[in-house]
C-alpha cells in the first residue's frame, strides 16, 4: 500500500495521548539500525530494536538528509535507516519473527527509499511472501513528487514458533526494507483469519479529515497499533460533508477501532441520502477481497437507519448505528478481476438522517495452500539454528519452495501439504560446543552428519536409540577434522561402540519377553480359554491386554458388574458393541458399563480399539476409563457416567425433559468437544483419528461439559509421518467423509468432516440426513445464500442468538465440510474460531450488539456471512 507520511511531525493525535508504556508484546524492528542500539519511538514510546537477531544478511544504510530532515523530520527516526539485500545475498532473504502457535498476529513492513544508495532510482518492485505465500509486491515510485514510501499489512495465526516474513528479488531493484513490526492481537479480531486464511490490507482509512490534514491514528490510541491512515484511495459520489465530535466513542470488541478515529464521520452533502464509494485501483492480486465498515452515530438528535451493499451484492436490512458506541459490518468475500470495489450506504425511508461512515478496512485474501515444513521440525531446526549461529541460507521454510530449500538440509513430502526433514548435513560448519538435544525431535530424520566439527560432551541418548533408523556421522573430540579422521572416532568405531550394547541389550530385552509371555500364559489360560475367538482376532490382542493391567484400570468380576448395576436393570444407551447400563461402585462413584453383546457383528476388534484410546489418552474433554471386565464370555468397559446423556438426544428432543440447550450452551459443547478431538490429533505421541465422529458420541456430564465418547472405531497413526489409515470401517451414515468413499482412507480431515456436520447439527438442530431433502450440507449451502441465518437456526431456540456467532459457526462447518480433504482447516483452527464465536456470545449475551439492526440477514454483511462458494 503507498501512503504519503509527508510532514508526520505534526501529527496531534499522539501528542495528545503521548505514552512511554512498552506495549506487552510488540516486536518493533529498525532494520538497519546498529546492533545494541535500541531505543524508545519518541511519538509512541514503543522500543525498536536492531534486526541483527532475525535476519542473517543484508547491509546496514542510512536514508539521505534531505529525507531525514526537510520532508520526515527528527520524530520519524524508526525510518532513518534501511536494510538492502544486493542480488550478492541471494533472491530470497527472510525476517525470522518469534510468535506463539495458533496465535494471532498483524505484522508491519515500512519501506522509505530514501536514496539510500545515491542511485536515484525512480521505480523499484520486488515481492513479500509470508511464510511460502506470496503477500504482495512492493512498488516504489519516487517520480513526480513521491516520497516513495510504501507500508504492507498482513494479519496471519501463526503455524509454528516462527513467522518468515520474506524479501524476493524479482530482478527489478534491490530489495530493502526500513521497519518490520509485529502485534499481536486478541482472539476477537479479524475472525475470518484461520490457519490457512491470512488477511492482506490494502486499505485503512480514516474519514471525516481533510486529505491536507496528513494525520495518522496509531498506537497508543489503537491497542493493536494499527495505521489509520487520512482517506486518499476512494472516490466518493456524491460528494460527502465531515462531522466530529469530542466526546469518547466506546469501540466495539470484536475490532476495538480507537475512539478518535470513531470521533470522525462523513454524511452526505446536501440533500443527498446514500454514501457511495468505489475504486478501481485495486491490486490484481488482490481481487478477491472483503470489506469492512465502521459506523458510530454521535449526532442523537433523531434517528438514523441504512441499508448496506457491498460489491453490488444484496441489500442488508436496515441498521441502526448506536449512539457513541461502536458498530462494525463485514460483507463476504467477493471476486472482481478488474481490481473494483465499491459500499454504497443509503438511508432507509423512515430514517431521518442521513447515512454516516467513520471509517473503513479492505482486504485480500492470502490462501495458504503451499507445502510448509511440519511445525515441529521447523521449531527444531531453528533451535539448532540460533544455538550454534548458522547463517548459511536458513531462511524462510526450510522445505519449501524447493528453490530455496535449506543448505544441508533434504525434505520430504509427508501428504496434507506437510513437509518432512529427513536429512541434515551439519559437517564442517564450525559448530562449537555439545550436541543439541534439538536434534532429537525430528521423527522423521533418516541422515544426520554432524562430522569435522568442534563438538564436544555426550551424545543424546535419544540419538544412540535411534541409531539403528538414523544415519548417524560424528566424528569429533572438539577438534577440527583434519583430512584423515583418527581412527579411534571414526564413524565405524562409533558405530560397534553404539551397536554392540544395543544388541545386547535386545537380547536380554528378548529373552524377558519370552519368559513372560509363557508366565502369563501359565497364570492366565484359563481366563483366555473361555475367551476362544479372541486368539484368532486380529489387532495384537497382547497388545490391548497389556494396556488393560494398568494399575489405574479397576478389573471388575462379572458378578461385581451385576451388583453394581443392579441385574442391569438400567439400560441408558446402545451400540454396536451392544448395551449400555447405569451403575453406582461401592464408593457411589457413578458409572457407565459398556457390555459387549454376544449378538454384536463387529464388537471384538472395535471394543479393543477403545481399549487401547482409553487407556493411553487423558484430556478433560474425553471420557476416562474406570476399569474393565474380561472372563468367561463377558467383555465389559466402565467409564464414567456422564448424567446428561449425548448431545444428540438434546437437540432431536428426546430427553423427556423437554429441555432445550441456548445457543451459548450449545456452542460452549462444540468448543469442548472440538478441544477433545484436537487433542486426539496433535496431543498425543502419535496422531489418533476417532474414525465416528457423531452428536451421539458426544456426552454431557454435569453443566453440561462435554466429552467425546465411543473410541470403538479409533485408528491410531503407527509413526509422525503417516499421513492416513486405510479402513473398512469409517463412521456412521451422514457423517462419513466424502474422499473416503474414493479412497478407503482416513485421515484427521475425516474427523473435521464429520465434526462440521456436528456443527451444522448443533446449529439447525436437523439430523445429518432427511429423506428426500439431501444432506444437511447442501441444505445449508441453499439457505444461506439469503443471506438470513434465521433460515438455518434450529427452531427451538426462538431466535435467541447471537446472530456474528452463529454466522462464524456456520461458516465453521461450512469450511470442515468441504469435499476437498486439504482445503479442510485442522481442529486446532476450529478450536481457535469457536472460542472467537463463544466470546461473542458471552460479551454481547445472546443478540449482542445486532439486537436493534431489525433482522438476522444482516449478517450477511458479517465478516463470516454467505460468500460465494
Amino acid at each position: 500500500m503507498h501512503v504519503s507520511r509527508k510532514k508526520e511531525v505534526e501529527i496531534k493525535t499522539f501528542l495528545c495521548h503521548f505514552s512511554l508504556v512498552h506495549a506487552i508484546g510488540f516486536l518493533s524492528i529498525d532494520c538497519g539500525l546498529e546492533a545494541d542500539d535500541s531505543y524508545p519511538d519518541d511519538l509512541t514510546g514503543i522500543t525498536y530494536v536492531p534486526d541483527g537477531r532475525y535476519t542473517d544478511a543484508g547491509e546496514n544504510h542510512k536514508v539521505t538528509t534531505v529525507y531525514r530532515d526537510a520532508w520526515w523530520g527528527p520524530d520519524t527516526r524508526t525510518l532513518y535507516t534501511v536494510r538492502s539485500f544486493p542480488s550478492a545475498e541471494g533472491q530470497r532473504n527472510c525476517y525470522s519473527l518469534p510468535t506463539d502457535v495458533r496465535s494471532k498476529y498483524l505484522v508491519r513492513l515500512e519501506f522509505l527509499y530514501g536514496n539510500y544508495d545515491g542511485l536515484d532510482s525512480s521505480s523499484l518492485k520486488f515481492n513479500l511472501t509470508l511464510g511460502v505465500k506470496h503477500w504482495d509486491t512492493v512498488s516504489i515510485d519516487t517520480t513526480d513528487g513521491n516520497d516513495g514510501y510504501n507500508v504492507h499489512e498482513a494479519v496471519f495465526v501463526a503455524w509454528a514458533s516462527w513467522a518468515p516474513v520474506c524479501l524476493i528479488n524479482i530482478g527489478q531493484g534491490t530489495p530493502f526494507v526500513s521497519t518490520v513490526e509485529l502485534r499481536p492481537l486478541g482472539i476477537l479480531p479479524y475472525p475470518a483469519v484461520m490457519g490457512n486464511v491470512s488477511l492482506s490490507l490494502y486499505v485503512r482509512s480514516n474519514l471525516g479529515s481533510s486529505p491536507d490534514d496528513d494525520n495518522l491514528v496509531r498506537y497508543p490510541d489503537d491497542q493493536y497499533d494499527r495505521f489509520w491512515f487520512t482517506d486518499t484511495y476512494t472516490e466518493a459520489d456524491p460528494l460527502t460533508t465531515n462531522i466530529s465530535t469530542q466526546s469518547t466513542i466506546q469501540p466495539s470488541t470484536e475490532f476495538a477501532v480507537p475512539s478518535p478515529v470513531l470521533q470522525k464521520a462523513v454524511v452526505p452533502s446536501g440533500n443527498s441520502t446514500k454514501l457511495v464509494f468505489f475504486s478501481d485501483q485495486l491490486d490484481a492480486l488482490l481481487h478477491d477481497h472483503f470489506v469492512i465498515l465502521h459506523f458510530a452515530d454521535f449526532q442523537n438528535k433523531k434517528s438514523r437507519e441504512f441499508t448496506v451493499s457491498i460489491d453490488n451484492g444484496v441489500q442488508s436490512s436496515p441498521y441502526s448505528t448506536p449512539y457513541l458506541k461502536g458498530l462494525s459490518v463485514t460483507g463476504g468475500w467477493s471476486s472482481n478481476s478488474e481490481g473494483k470495489y465499491n459500499f454504497t450506504i443509503a438511508a432507509t425511508a423512515t430514517s431521518a438522517l442521513p447515512p454516516i461512515l467513520n471509517a473503513y478496512e479492505v482486504y485480500g485474501r492470502i490462501i495458504h495452500d503451499n507445502p510448509t515444513t511440519f511445525s515441529q521440525d521447523f521449531d527444531a531446526i531453528m533451535a539448532i539454528k540460533y544455538k550454534y549461529g548458522i547463517k548459511k541460507n536458513w531462511m524462510g521454510d526450510p522445505c519449501f519452495p524447493p528453490e530455496y530449500v535449506w543448505d544441508g538440509v533434504k525434505c520430504s513430502d509427508a501428504g496434507d501439504k506437510i513437509m518432512r526433514i529427513i536429512s541434515i548435513d551439519l559437517s564442517n560448519s564450525k559448530l562449537n560446543g555439545s550436541i543439541s538435544n534439538s536434534f532429537t525431535l525430528f521423527t522423521a530424520l533418516k541422515y544426520l552428519n554432524l562430522s569435522c566439527n568442534q563438538l564436544n560432551g555426550t551424545i543424546p541418548d535419544s540419538l544412540l536409540k535411534n541409531n539403528g533408523s538414523i544415519d548417524f556421522s560424528y566424528e569429533s573430540d572438539g577438534n577440527m577434522c583434519k583430512t584423515h579422521a583418527t581412527p579411534s572416532l571414526s564413524r565405524n568405531t562409533l558405530a560397534v561402540s553404539v551397536v554392540a550394547p544395543v544388541l545386547v541389550l535386545a537380547i536380554l530385552v528378548l529373552a524377558y519377553l519370552i519368559w513372560r509371555a509363557k508366565r502369563k500364559l501359565n497364570t492366565s489360560s484359563t481366563d483366555l480359554a473361555m475367551v476362544p475367538e479372541l486368539m484368532g482376532a486380529p489387532g495384537h490382542i497382547t497388545n490391548h491386554w497389556d494396556h488393560l493391567q494398568k494399575p489405574e484400570n479397576r478389573r471388575f468380576t462379572y458378578q461385581e458388574l451385576e451388583k453394581f448395576t443392579e441385574n442391569f436393570k438400567h439400560l441408558i444407551g446402545h451400540g454396536g458393541f451392544g448395551h449400555v447400563y447405569y451403575g453406582c461402585l461401592e464408593d457411589s462413584t457413578e458409572v457407565a458399563v459398556k457390555m459387549r453383546s454376544k449378538l454384536s457383528s463387529h464388537g471384538l476388534n472395535e471394543f479393543l480399539a477403545e481399549v487401547q484410546s482409553l487407556t493411553k489418552v487423558h484430556h478433560r474433554n474425553l471420557v476416562c476409563l474406570v476399569g474393565y471386565c474380561w472372563e468367561k464370555e463377558h467383555l465389559a468397559l466402565v467409564y464414567e457416567y456422564m448424567s446428561r446423556g449425548n448431545l444428540c438426544d438434546y437437540l432431536r428432543g428426546k430427553t423427556g425433559m423437554g429441555e432445550i440447550l441456548n445457543w451459548k450452551t450449545r456452542v460452549r459443547v462444540a468448543l469442548e468437544a472440538a478441544q477433545g478431538l484436537d487433542y486426539l490429533h496433535k496431543g498425543c505421541n502419535l496422531p489418533i483419528i476417532h474414525g465416528d465422529v457423531k452428536t451421539n458420541n458426544i456426552l454431557l456430564g454435569q453443566n453440561f461439559k462435554a466429552k467425546i465418547a465411543d473410541f470403538g472405531l479409533s485408528k491410531t497413526y503407527h509413526s509422525d509421518s503417516q499421513t492416513h489409515i486405510s479402513a473398512a470401517a469409517a463412521g456412521s451414515m451422514g457423517y462419513i467423509d466424502p474422499e473416503y468413499y474414493t479412497t478407503g482412507r482416513l485421515t484427521e480431515s475425516s474427523d473435521v468432516y464429520s465434526f462440521g456436520v456436528v456443527l451444522l447439527e448443533i446449529t439447525t438442530g436437523e439430523p445429518p440426513i432427511i429423506p428426500e431433502n439431501g444432506h444437511i450440507v447442501q441444505r445449508v449451502k441453499q439457505k444461506i445464500v439469503s443471506g438470513n441465518i434465521s433460515s438455518v437456526a434450529d427452531a427451538h431456540l426462538g431466535g435467541a442468538y447471537n446472530v456474528s456467532s452463529m454466522w462464524k459457526v456456520v461458516n465453521i462447518a461450512m469450511m470442515c465440510t468441504t469435499d476437498i480433504a486439504t482445503q479442510r482447516p485442522k481442529m486446532g483452527d476450529v478450536v481457535v474460531q469457536l472460542k472467537e464465536s463463544l466470546d461473542l456470545v458471552e460479551v454481547h449475551g445472546d443478540r449482542g450488539d445486532m439486537e436493534n439492526l431489525a433482522s438476522d440477514t444482516m449478517s450477511s454483511m458479517s465478516t463470516f456471512g454467505p460468500s460465494a462458494r
